[in-house]
């Protein structure tokens, strides 16, 4: 006769757990503070290096106008990364983490493919490199911790290959004004999900 008693007050406790479990945690829940703190640092960091190395180019090449230089980026084949799954209106937690992960992976081998651009912009090169994979790993990471990250890490595509000085300097300016396009999203991404 107790257990009989006991039963509705198990299948409240059920259905109660049932309903806990399937509400979706809101976004700052599933990720810590901690890491979406250092990610948007992570993000201001590399938009300072992106924005020197625009600037240096600028200066030293005359190369000043990302947009007069969008039918030589096609030509040269360089890809651009998308992160539409960061938006505030259709934001997937783990869409997100990837596609960020993705482009930034991107990037590093973009940035890779730059290598020799000039010897007074390649500490500027250097740093944006090591910030930008810098940041990959942490994404990577923070995928591992909620337990999404795919089985294996992604193989980089196939690089345009820069033939001459100019293409690797024109490179550099729509490579810099693209990654910054694409870190503008993430961080507006990530700022949504900080929002407590």
């Amino acid at each position: 006769p107790g257990l009989v008693a006991l039963q509705p007050l198990l299948l409240w406790h059920s259905a109660l757990w049932t309903v806990q479990e399937a509400t979706p945690l809101g976004p700052a829940r599933s990720l810590p503070q901690s890491f979406l703190l250092k990610c948007l640092e992570q993000v201001r960091k590399i938009q300072a290096d992106g924005a020197e190395l625009q600037e240096r180019l600028c200066a030293t090449h005359k190369l000043c106008h990302p947009e007069e230089l969008v039918l030589l980026g096609h030509s040269l084949g360089i890809p651009q990364a998308p992160l539409s799954s960061c938006s505030s209106q259709s934001l997937q937690l783990t869409s997100c983490l990837d596609q960020l992960h993705g482009g930034l992976f991107l990037y590093q081998g973009l940035l890779q493919a730059l290598a020799g651009i000039s010897p007074e912009l390649a500490p500027t090169l250097d740093t944006l490199q090591l910030d930008v994979t810098d940041f990959a790993t942490n994404i990577w990471l923070q995928m591992e911790d909620l337990g999404v990250a795919p089985a294996v890490q992604p193989t980089q595509g196939t690089m345009p290959t820069f033939t001459s000085a100019f293409q690797r300097r024109a490179g550099g300016v729509l490579v810099a004004s693209q990654l910054q396009r694409f870190l503008g999203l993430a961080y507006r991404g990530l700022r949504y999900l900080a929002e407590p």
